[in-house]
């Protein structure tokens, strides 16, 4: 009798913990999951430094990919994440492009971008948006390649037309996009003499992360983070910065964020991680460049690398 007793106690104990045990125990998966990834697929300038490719950043939900510009490499290094881990970035999966604006580091993978995904099974159009401007570029892009696109097509190779096909949308400030995994924003950044730049806000489930794009200071940035979760942002050193010819430095200082200026962005944006890339590094080491922000920003900053993920 005390046996059937205590074996029904276990039988009732198993039936009311096992199933909390278990959904604790998915809950670790299901949120890692649908949690953003931010990946930096290019961190490079217009300099040719091979450790660094053009400026690319993905952010990842649920294996699906959303781009922000397409500078030189980028669909290599997309291939190098998927080989690291980062599920959703095979090439055929570069549907969605954000570009910031039309500067020629930021853009010249756009051929690849447009192409290679096509040529390795993309089965969708690709979705690009962008400043004005972007349109006639991708035009004269699908022109310069036509005859490409005409053989890959119609000749003998295998292909999947919709992968050639190319939906475009010049974009203002507000909403750009939206669907089941992301809203994305597009907010006006300074930088230089372009009229029409951009940065963009990922609002994901749990995270919101911001990618600045190319800018001098701008209060833009600040009112998009407002306490975001990342805060993908360009940056200079003030130390290499000293170093350079008059004429470069009246160029970086109306196109670009010195150092000191990004520790006082940050130190009212706020960021719970400031991401530093399209480092202008002038012969400063990575460590020293970090120093120059952590002297007068106290948050958590790192200086990111290709491939880095967060």
């Amino acid at each position: 009798m005390r046996q059937t007793f205590f074996f029904c106690l276990l039988l009732l104990a198993a039936l009311v913990v096992l199933p909390y045990v278990a959904e604790q125990g998915r809950a670790p998966f299901a949120q890692a999951q649908t949690a953003a990834q931010v990946v930096l697929l290019g961190t490079g300038t217009p300099n040719a430094d091979p450790d660094r490719s053009g400026p690319a950043v993905a952010i990842v939900v649920n294996d699906t990919p959303y781009v922000v510009d397409s500078g030189p490499g980028v669909v290599r290094r997309a291939a190098a994440a998927e080989r690291n881990g980062v599920k959703g970035l095979a090439v055929k999966n570069l549907r969605r492009l954000f570009l910031t604006h039309l500067h020629s580091d930021h853009t010249a993978g756009l051929p690849d971008f447009m192409f290679t995904p096509a040529v390795l099974e993309r089965d969708a159009p690709l979705e690009i948006y962008g400043p004005r401007g972007t349109r006639r570029l991708i035009n004269h892009l699908r022109l310069a390649y036509a005859e490409d696109i005409q053989i890959r097509l119609h000749g003998l190779e295998p292909s999947l037309p919709r992968g050639y096909d190319f939906k475009m949308k010049e974009v203002s400030p507000g909403t750009v996009y939206r669907d089941a995994n992301v809203t994305v924003s597009a907010f006006a950044v300074k930088h230089g003499s372009w009229k029409h730049a951009y940065g963009y806000r990922f609002e994901t489930p749990g995270r919101v992360i911001v990618v600045s794009g190319d800018c001098a200071p701008s209060e833009s940035v600040i009112k998009a983070c407002n306490g975001c979760d990342v805060l993908v942002h360009e940056v200079y050193s003030t130390a290499g910065f000293a170093r350079r010819p008059p004429e470069w430095q009246r160029y970086h200082s109306q196109f670009h964020t010195s150092s000191k200026q990004l520790a006082e962005i940050a130190n009212k944006a706020k960021p719970k991680l400031l991401v530093l890339y399209h480092q202008l590094f002038w012969g400063t080491k990575p460590e020293e460049l970090l120093a120059e922000i952590s002297r007068e920003y106290q948050g958590k900053v790192v200086c990111g690398n290709d491939l880095d993920v967060y």
